[in-house]
């Protein structure tokens, strides 16, 4: 059977990955700070869509970091690196949330979220690089985290990783250790909830569009009134 030029690379990959884990069981810094560089986005993506705030994903993707350099010995290759370097930073990012639960039973918070009680098991344009576009495509990026930050946590992490890491089905599946046919479910439950989430903000915003009132109407009506004056 001819192998593919997909295969060959996954090859290639799991033998560098495997050179990698050794250079940095043997100490090699400059190797793991090589693995940091290769997964940071990916696993800051997912510290962030489990935690929903930036400097607590920040600190949780550090210590599974400092987890992965302590067990890099233990690294058998049975999943690929980035999966199981996923699991280190999921389980960091969910003791976390465990403690943050336990203190909000002993403090309660002022505004507790509901979010853990919903979990379930073109072309550029030419004017694409102007400050005004660039403004616009930050809002609307705010705006799609926003709504991304509101799905439960179980559907959110699923989302991340096959919206914005377009990480497999499978791959996924190892990663949160849950059937793939739950990986499915759950994904599109995810989009069609965020879908349904941003049809409601556009349409709250389409009723303000042409907002005509405040200095508009006044300066309409003083000029109508004054023409009116003037026999205009």
């Amino acid at each position: 059977m001819k192998t593919s030029n997909a295969q060959v690379a996954a090859l290639e990959d799991r033998d560098d990955e495997h050179t990698l884990v050794q250079r940095i069981a043997l100490g090699d810094r400059a190797a793991f700070e090589l693995l940091m560089r290769r997964h940071n986005r990916r696993l800051f993506r997912l510290a962030r869509a489990t935690l929903r705030d930036d400097a607590e994903a920040e600190d949780a993707l550090q210590e599974a970091y400092l987890s992965a350099y302590r067990a890099i010995g233990d690294f058998r290759g049975e999943a690929a690196l980035g999966t199981w370097l996923s699991r280190l930073v999921l389980n960091e990012c969910l003791d976390r949330l465990r403690r943050q639960a336990r203190r909000e039973k002993v403090i309660p918070m002022v505004r507790p979220s509901n979010d853990d009680e919903m979990e379930l098991d073109a072309p550029a344009s030419p004017d694409a690089g102007t400050p005004e576009r660039s403004m616009m495509r930050a809002e609307m990026r705010a705006l799609i985290e926003q709504q991304i930050d509101q799905l439960p946590r179980a559907l959110r992490l699923v989302f991340v990783m096959r919206e914005v890491e377009d990480m497999g089905v499978e791959e996924t599946a190892r990663c949160l250790d849950i059937p793939e046919a739950t990986v499915r479910t759950r994904h599109f439950r995810a989009r069609c909830l965020l879908r349904e989430a941003l049809e409601r903000e556009i349409d709250l915003a389409q009723r303000d569009l042409y907002e005509f009132g405040g200095a508009h109407c006044d300066r309409v009506v003083q000029r109508v009134m004054a023409r009116l004056d003037g026999g205009g």
